[in-house]
């Protein structure tokens, strides 16, 4: 049953990726410290590679590999690491059953990531979950997170206002991108960041399963 506009708290509900959809976090910890290894640099902490999570590439590298000046050179070794497994990692448990249930709920679906947009588009694809969004906005098409010109573009788009709209992730980038925008967020703890800081961006709510993120629509 499509529920009408006036059922719900939001017409718009905009998803980050990696982290909040997919459980990409650990791949992409290794890829970069696959990179550092191929290119004889320091070699990231998971830690420190889970904080720039959410970022576009071009800002992840002065972050992580400051004392290297060819950033487009290790932006190429990760992109060749990142798609060397034709396989997407998966998809968190609940996740799809999530989507397909929103989705049929009459909500409007989009998401904002870091990923270019040649990544989002392949792995959109390969799990099928493509064709239940209605929009997309990566790092190639806008200023970068946390600035929110990707939610702004997405409320252009659907033409719909900031308080009818809100921002799913796992990290504060996505978080502090949802305030930026006047928006309101939900953060799920399962992903790049802890609770602990998620918190501190006093998201709609915090859940431990994407399944949950419903009851806050």
């Amino acid at each position: 049953m499509v529920l009408d506009s006036q059922d719900k708290a939001f017409e718009l509900v905009i998803f980050d990726w990696d982290g909040t959809l997919m459980d990409s976090v650990g791949h992409i910890v290794s890829c970069m410290q696959d990179v550092a290894r191929e290119l004889s640099l320091p070699i990231p902490s998971e830690q420190q590679v889970r904080d720039i999570i959410g970022l576009s590439l071009p800002q992840i590298m002065p972050i992580l590999f400051a004392e290297h000046q060819n950033h487009q050179q290790i932006i190429s070794c990760y992109r060749r690491h990142h798609i060397a497994n034709e396989q997407p990692t998966p998809l968190f448990e609940g996740v799809e059953s999530l989507i397909r249930n929103l989705h049929a709920a009459g909500y409007q679906l989009a998401v904002a990531t870091g990923k270019g947009r040649e990544g989002l588009d392949k792995v959109l694809e390969l799990t099928g979950l493509g064709q239940y969004f209605h929009a997309t906005r990566c790092a190639d098409d806008a200023e970068s997170k946390p600035h929110p010109e990707m939610l702004y573009s997405l409320l252009t788009h659907f033409d719909i206002t900031a308080d009818r709209a809100i921002m799913i992730g796992d990290s504060v980038h996505d978080l502090t991108m949802a305030n930026n925008a006047g928006m309101a967020g939900i953060g799920v703890s399962y992903g790049a960041h802890s609770e602990s800081r998620l918190r501190t961006l006093k998201p709609r709510a915090i859940v431990d399963q994407p399944l949950e993120i419903r009851q806050y629509l």
